[in-house]
């Protein structure tokens, strides 16, 4: 008994020193947006309406990101448990290799054809003008994040927690201080708006990527090199697609029926895009802790798992879920707490301000489920290199039940757009029991790392 105690001090404590700097990673990222919120919305419900939009595409993007680092991640964290680190600069090559493609593409689109990216979302011409010449900016900002966000992957998949999160809070805070310069105009710079927005975005991913570069020619153990962008190794590769595309497929499938989601709130009128854009920052900051305990639980259960400590691994992954579900009853609670001062945060029309407070009391509970999820499906199954039953459950989960309700009950059955969004927020839910199920048949637990690689 007492050295399940000991062990479960242990669990706790390296959980906490990989969680904590993951989780305030994440609040910075929420306070940048909150930010961003605040700020652009003094410019006008328009140009907050405008940028939210225009950012559904870079929510994508971050999702392939996304995708892209979790299956570079399941292998890392399972190759460090090994010590194996030339496997993981290999693997590291290969996600950049798909990083950079990818990130091109989206930059292509993003400055060549902004307003074909804007008619998927809205139709109102005001809201498409601002998203077009914010895209033409913020599309540079692409190219620099396809570098730095897998070298960051990677360096969280080796513990390298605190480094990360201190590279992209310091990119993180910087935008916020040249957004205040750049769309009000401070300390003589012109007056730029929703482009200065943009502009601050970009400067600040640009000092991300050189502070990456920088490390990467001091950090000596596992090493950037451009030659493993190229080289082939035809075993690692096949490994990669085998547990990276499944994953890169979950992202994709899971982002971009969430956009349907802001297409179906587009379509709705700006209040209901207004009020959404507003309870994003705050579910954010809702899970900004959950979140945290997912991606680390992923490298902690991973680096077990390459170790070959399974009844280990089956212990630490039960006492992750009861972590995660404490974290999200609390989660909900700070949405909740958070309410008054979101209400506050920007200038809406009586009817998005209506739209907000119902939205914020959905978020109460949907943070949980979310949680939940998340842990278990992107935290545990890919902990073991199991991607695929993530990618089945929210392929079949978002795009046979919530996204097509979403459509009918919007614009078949022209319910009212609050009942719209509690429908749309039930897919976490629907998917739940399923879940479960997987999860006690463990059979996600696999060691998937190779000799001689």
């Amino acid at each position: 008994m007492q050295n399940q105690a000991r062990g479960g001090g242990n669990f706790y404590r390296s959980l906490f020193r990989l969680v904590l700097p993951i989780a305030v990673q994440n609040l910075i990222s929420t306070a940048v947006s909150s930010a961003d919120v605040i700020m652009v919305g003094y410019v006008g419900q328009d140009a907050l309406s405008s940028v939210s939009l225009a950012n559904q595409i870079q929510f994508i993007l971050t999702l392939v990101y996304s995708g892209i680092a979790s299956g570079a991640t399941m292998m890392a964290a399972q190759y460090w448990g090994k010590q194996d680190t030339k496997a993981i600069e290999k693997i590291m090559g290969i996600a950049m290799r798909f990083s950079v493609g990818i990130s091109f593409s989206f930059f292509i689109l993003a400055f060549f054809f902004p307003k074909y990216l804007m008619l998927i979302f809205t139709s109102d011409p005001v809201l498409i003008e601002g998203g077009i010449s914010y895209l033409k900016v913020i599309g540079f900002s692409y190219l620099l994040m396809s570098i730095s966000q897998v070298y960051l992957c990677i360096m969280r998949s080796i513990e390298r927690v605190v480094f990360s999160m201190v590279t992209f809070g310091s990119a993180l805070i910087l935008n916020i201080l040249l957004n205040a310069v750049f769309i009000f105009g401070l300390f003589g710079v012109p007056k730029m708006g929703i482009i200065g927005a943009a502009t601050a975005t970009v400067i600040a991913r640009g000092i991300e990527l050189f502070i990456c570069l920088v490390d990467a020619a001091r950090f000596k153990k596992v090493r950037l090199r451009i030659s493993a962008v190229f080289e082939k190794n035809p075993v690692l590769f096949r490994d990669y697609l085998k547990y990276a595309l499944p994953a890169f497929g979950n992202e994709v499938v899971w982002g971009v029926a969430f956009s349907m989601y802001s297409v179906i709130m587009g379509h709705l009128g700006s209040d209901m895009v207004a009020a959404n854009s507003v309870v994003v920052v705050a579910r954010n900051l809702g899970t900004v802790v959950c979140f945290g305990i997912a991606n680390g639980g992923a490298i902690y259960l991973g680096k077990q798992i390459g170790d070959g400590r399974m009844e280990d691994t089956k212990r630490d992954a039960s006492r992750l879920c009861k972590v995660t579900f404490v974290s999200g009853i609390a989660g909900g609670l700070l949405v909740l707490l958070v309410r008054p001062l979101m209400a506050m945060m920007v200038d809406l029309t009586p009817v998005a301000s209506g739209y907000l407070t119902v939205m914020l009391f959905i978020n109460v509970y949907y943070v949980l489920g979310q949680a939940m999820n998340t842990t278990v499906i992107c935290g545990v199954f890919r902990s073991g290199g199991d991607s695929r039953f993530g990618f089945i459950c929210d392929t079949i989960d978002m795009w046979c039940f919530s996204v097509p309700l979403g459509f009918i009950c919007a614009f078949v059955f022209k319910l009212p757009p609050m009942w719209v969004y509690f429908v749309i927020c039930l897919d976490e839910f629907v998917k739940m029991p399923f879940v479960y199920k997987h999860y006690k048949s463990y059979r996600w637990l696999k060691n998937i790392t190779r000799e001689n690689v």
